[in-house]
Order: structure tokens, then C-alpha cells, then sequence
């Protein structure tokens, strides 16, 4: 059966589209096997073999499979994930090896644009076949490779905004955006709704700074003291919802809100995660005009940040506003890749490029009265990002490019060193959220109401 297999190598994040569609019209067999990580990969027949079979038995364009890797003298199991419409990122893991049909590839050679690109041959390839072909995982390990990227979880997450690879992602960019108009859920730039900010709602102060908070008894301090000295010509207050913690944290919130401005928030049940925190927060009758985050163990990156805000919010009158955050150690030394300002966001594509990106940056701020009506989901991990996607599906998402907000790293975030157990429940979890925002868009788009 392999003799109906063609291999080929197609480096998935060095290969143009000139080559890609060269490569792909060399091969004349049913099958094609593709190399796509550029490294060595063990393999025999029969796994080669499980490979078509399942390609042929469920009509498959492409197919994936669970891997080994080596790292050092250590085997261990990478297990992959479910691949699904919102599976739209450029960093999705399909592993080392993917089999496509000679149909899905006739399919690309037919479909591709003529534009050119010159890192992203295999992004553009894998988005046409999504849209006309199964891509199935088979969920067995079936090859073997040597890891040659050691770094933790923490230091790869920021990849995606390293200025060194701004022209890679401005190809994947154009490339999703493309996708987008071609499955009906590209949003059109300027068509979106702007709030009232001078509307008569009564707030008790014109802005909230929301701390969720569990067990962070050596950040807590710190991020309260420097919600305390922002500068401001408006009332504010900081909501602290202390999620149950059991190391010392609570004293600490309690010794601090001596002064007033700092409200202790202490959920009447034990089932909330961020999310939730968020909501207790934002319906608490406390909550001001403006809502703005802080992460328990992050700080401000000066006293006039609060002020900056809302001056922007009336200045660009827009539902929710993201800052720029710099990565730093806990003595506020930068760490790569340093700022992080997701420059990326235009007002023109932010929000169909949101869909391919795996963040919207930081501090994220709302106006209080339409964060209420979408609300956080009830999770601890992609809770910011769901609601930067549903808000900006309807509503104008502002920014500010510079400096706002530290980002202190240290071996308490809890994404500093994931297992890949967990990578991939966080993966899966955002590529849900996108699945189900493309639906709404395209129902926003043929004009049905996507709730």
C-alpha cells in the first residue's frame, strides 16, 4: 500500500506558496506523506499504512496523527488534539507528519490565490483543504522525533508577538483573513456599534479595578499598592474578589482595605473560576462606570495608567479598550520578547485577525454596562479572550500601543510550565471559542441574530 505514497518535505513555517504548490504538483500519487517539521522522523510501513487506511475508510483531505519525541535520552507521548473550524491559528499542532489525498490537493491547486507569499506556504495549503475536506486526527502514536525546543510553555506563549517574525504574521494574517471572507465570516472594518458613555446610568464611582484572587499571598500586596497609587481626576475603587484563598492572602487584602477605595469581594460558593470572579465583580452594585483588570500578581507600569484609560474611552468612545503590557522579572528587568503591544490589532482587520491569534494583550478595560450583558464564561483560562471576541463582533474595540502594564513572570503564572496535557485542554478550549464565534459571525453576516 505505500507504493501509492509520495513524500514530500514541506517545512510548515519556511516554505512559500511558490514552492508549496511546486511540491504539491510533483507528486502523482493518491497519497502524500509530508514532512512538515524539517527534522529526522522514524516511521515504518504498517504505521504509513494506518495513515491511508484512515484517509480512505473516513474520506479524509488530511490526516494527523499522536507522536513520540526525544528529548535527550527521554521518550514521551505528544498527544494532539481534535482539529475543528476554529482551529484557525497559525501554531496549531498537527505534529510532524501529515497525509493529504491527491482530491484535497487537486483541490489547493485549483482553489489558491495567485498572491504570493513567502514563509507560509503550508498556513494558506491546510486552510483551503479545511474548507472543502475532513482534516482527522488519528488518535494513535504512530512516528517518532527529537524535540529541539526544550523552553517551558511560558517562554514559547509569546512567540506569535515577536517583532523578529512580524512578516510571517502579516502573511498569516492576509492568509486567515482570506479564509474568513471565503467561509462568509469576515467582518467588514468600520461596521460596529459605539456605546453611549454619557448615558444616565448611575455608577457609585467612574471606575473598578477588578483583582481576581486565590492564593497569591507574595503578589497581592504589590498589585494593590499599585491600583492605590494611580493619579486621577475621577473616583475609583478596586474590587477585590478573594476566590477562597487559603496561604495568607485574605489578611493581607484585609490589611490593606484600611483603605476604603479597596472592596473584599468573597464568593458564596467555591465553583467560580476567573471568570466567574469577573462577574461577581462586575454585578456588585460597588462596580464604577469602567471596568479594569489587574492579575493578582501584575502592577501597573506607572501612577497615570487608570487615567490614560478612561481619557481613551471618551476619546475614542469605544465598549472595551486593551493596552500594551511588557514582560519582566519580579525586580521589573524586561524579559524577551519585552513589549507586547499586538500591533497586529488595526482598526481595519483586529477583529477578524483575532481569530488567529491567541491573545488581545493587556490591561483590558469595558465599559461596565454592555460587559454585563455578555458576561465572562465560568473558566479560569481564555475567559478575557472569549469576551474580546464576542465584544468585538458587535461592538468598537479601542487601543492604546504604549506601555501600560507589567507582566511579572515567575513560577507561580499558571502557565509558566504546562504539561501537555494541559497546553492541549487550553488549545482545545480556544479553538472552541473560535468555532462557535465563526458561526456567530456568519450568522451576523447572512443577518440572523447569532444568539
Amino acid at each position: 500500500m505505500v507504493s501509492i505514497i509520495q513524500r514530500i518535505n514541506l517545512s510548515q513555517y519556511s516554505t512559500g506558496t511558490d514552492k508549496t504548490r511546486e511540491l504539491i504538483k510533483s507528486c502523482q500519487s493518491r497519497f502524500a506523506l509530508i514532512n512538515i517539521s524539517g527534522e529526522n522522523i522514524e516511521i515504518k510501513d504498517s504505521e504509513i499504512e494506518r495513515f491511508v487506511d484512515t484517509a480512505i475508510t473516513r474520506g479524509a483531505g488530511m490526516v494527523y496523527s499522536d507522536y513520540f519525541k526525544y528529548s535527550g535520552n527521554n521518550k514521551t507521548e505528544c498527544p494532539t488534539i481534535e482539529y475543528q473550524p476554529g482551529s484557525i491559528r497559525d501554531n496549531f499542532n498537527f505534529g510532524a507528519l501529515v497525509l493529504v489525498s491527491r482530491e484535497a490537493m487537486d483541490y489547493y491547486l485549483s482553489h489558491s490565490d495567485s498572491q504570493k507569499y513567502k514563509h507560509t506556504g503550508f498556513y494558506q495549503f491546510r486552510l483551503i483543504l479545511s474548507e472543502n475536506f475532513q482534516i482527522i486526527r488519528l488518535q494513535e502514536y504512530l512516528y517518532t522525533i527529537k524535540e529541539t525546543d526544550n523552553r517551558k510553555s511560558g517562554e514559547k506563549q509569546f512567540d506569535y508577538v515577536n517583532p523578529k517574525n512580524s512578516k510571517i504574521q502579516l502573511e498569516m494574517e492576509q492568509i486567515c483573513t482570506d479564509h474568513l471572507k471565503r467561509i462568509g465570516a469576515y467582518l467588514e472594518p468600520g461596521i460596529w456599534k459605539e456605546p453611549d458613555l454619557n448615558s444616565t446610568h448611575n455608577f457609585p464611582c467612574e471606575l473598578s479595578v477588578i483583582i481576581p484572587v486565590r492564593n497569591r499571598v507574595t503578589t497581592i500586596e504589590d498589585a494593590l499598592s499599585s491600583a492605590l497609587s494611580q493619579k486621577t481626576d475621577f473616583n475609583y475603587n478596586i474590587l477585590v474578589v478573594d476566590n477562597h484563598s487559603t496561604d495568607g492572602t485574605s489578611s493581607v487584602i484585609d490589611h490593606v482595605a484600611t483603605d476604603k477605595r479597596v472592596v473584599k469581594i468573597v464568593p458564596q460558593t467555591k465553583d467560580l473560576g476567573i471568570g466567574g470572579c469577573w462577574n461577581l465583580a462586575l454585578n456588585n452594585k460597588l462596580c464604577g462606570k469602567f471596568a479594569v483588570q489587574l492579575d493578582s500578581d501584575d502592577l501597573y507600569s506607572d501612577n497615570n495608567t487608570l487615567q490614560k484609560i478612561v481619557d481613551t474611552f471618551y476619546y475614542l468612545n469605544c465598549a472595551m479598550l486593551i493596552g500594551s503590557y511588557r514582560i519582566c522579572d519580579f525586580k521589573l528587568n524586561t524579559l524577551p520578547p519585552g513589549l507586547i503591544d499586538h500591533k497586529e490589532w488595526s482598526s481595519q482587520n483586529g477583529r477578524n485577525n483575532a481569530l488567529r491569534i491567541n491573545g488581545l494583550g493587556a490591561p483590558r478595560a469595558f465599559y461596565t454596562p454592555i460587559i454585563r450583558k455578555i458576561g465572562f464564561p465560568n473558566v479560569s483560562y481564555g475567559e478575557d479572550y472569549a469576551v474580546g471576541l464576542a465584544m468585538s463582533r458587535e461592538w468598537k474595540i479601542g487601543r492604546i500601543y504604549e506601555e501600560l502594564y507589567l507582566c511579572r513572570r515567575w513560577e507561580g503564572n499558571s502557565d509558566f510550565s504546562l504539561n501537555i496535557d494541559q497546553i492541549n485542554a487550553n488549545d482545545f478550549y480556544k479553538d472552541t471559542l473560535r468555532s462557535e464565534e465563526i458561526v456567530c459571525r456568519i450568522k451576523k453576516n447572512k443577518g440572523k441574530n447569532p444568539y
